[in-house]
């Protein structure tokens, strides 16, 4: 017996629903795992307010979480019971107490790394590493715009694009979050509601643009994204916590300079048990090297997920946040 939330419906906070399971022994190629951290993230709201479409309801959200093993479905030989392990899932299903998953979608953690700060790092981190390291390859002296740079993949990437040599220039919405942001190693932070982004990235690139610029938010900065970018520059569109972007004539990256756009996914990127474990051992090892400080900056009862939904939507967040059973 297990405890979970479910939704039935695309809705507010209120339609988490706090179940009982009865979980099923794990299947072949399935470990069955008790989850001891789980993470928040705005992916999670996608799917519950029904920006991003489910397969079916009811469903358990959730993709990203710590835990130990403790029973192994047949075929799986990477893994045994009472292993720390962790993941971030295509199948969702993680605010639980504990569940079955595929075992190829985990990964074992290395001993100095605690499961808070695992279950806060697998999805934003790999996010992290994917956009810098595979999507548009951070080159030590390029000067790039991350947004939203207090939030939990900004924070990761920020100290990511120094350690490859970058400068980083961020967006944040108060003077607490930018002091947050340059305490992670970022450059130059731009308070949104208050200053012009597109003139302060011009004024601090000399007229350039930048060649690339990292966009989770969405609506709100997808124009002003692109008017940051010199001639041929990148725009790596990868989230829309402010809603979503509207159809584009793609016209408009010829007028402003031959620009390029991208819409990657995390899990595009980690779709096979090599890329998943390249990708992870990458952010182990930065994690465990001190060059990435990981900030677990708010933490909830499992039972309270719709709190921190709410919290999370309103972006009175910093950093990471997490979910205890």
């Amino acid at each position: 017996m297990a405890h979970l939330f479910r939704v039935h419906e695309i809705g507010d906070p209120e339609v988490l629903s706090w179940e009982k399971d009865d979980l099923d022994p794990p299947g072949e190629g399935e470990v069955q795992v008790r989850h001891t951290a789980i993470g928040l993230n705005f992916i999670d709201i996608y799917f519950r307010t029904g920006i991003y479409p489910v397969s079916q309801f009811p469903y358990t959200p959730g993709l990203e979480a710590a835990g130990v093993v403790e029973s192994v479905g047949e075929s799986v030989g990477h893994l045994v019971v009472g292993d720390r392990i962790a993941y971030a899932s295509s199948q969702s299903g993680a605010y639980s107490e504990a569940r079955n998953l595929a075992a190829d979608q985990v990964v074992k953690l290395p001993d100095a790394i605690d499961d808070q700060t695992a279950a806060s790092i697998m999805l934003k981190g790999m996010t992290a590493e994917y956009l810098l390291c595979r999507t548009y390859p951070v080159k030590s002296g390029q000067t790039i715009l991350f947004h939203a740079i207090a939030g939990g993949v900004g924070l990761i990437a920020c100290q990511w694009a120094k350690h490859l040599g970058a400068t980083v220039i961020g967006t944040a919405g108060s003077k607490e979050k930018a002091e947050l942001a340059k305490e992670h190693g970022c450059d130059h932070v731009i308070l949104y509601r208050q200053e012009d982004v597109v003139k302060q990235v011009m004024e601090i690139t000399g007229g350039g643009g930048v060649p690339v610029v990292f966009d989770s938010v969405g609506i709100d900065t997808f124009n002003q994204s692109l008017d940051c970018l010199q001639p041929r520059g990148t725009l790596v569109s990868f989230g829309q916590s402010s809603g979503k972007v509207p159809p584009l004539d793609i016209g408009l990256l010829s007028a402003k300079g031959s620009l390029y756009l991208t819409r990657p996914t995390l899990f595009n990127y980690i779709s096979t048990r090599d890329a998943l474990v390249a990708c992870a051992s990458s952010l182990f090892q930065l994690v465990e090297g001190g060059e990435i400080r990981v900030e677990v900056n708010q933490q909830f009862d499992l039972i309270d997920a719709p709190r921190a939904h709410q919290q999370l939507a309103s972006r009175n967040t910093t950093g990471s946040t997490i979910l205890m059973p």
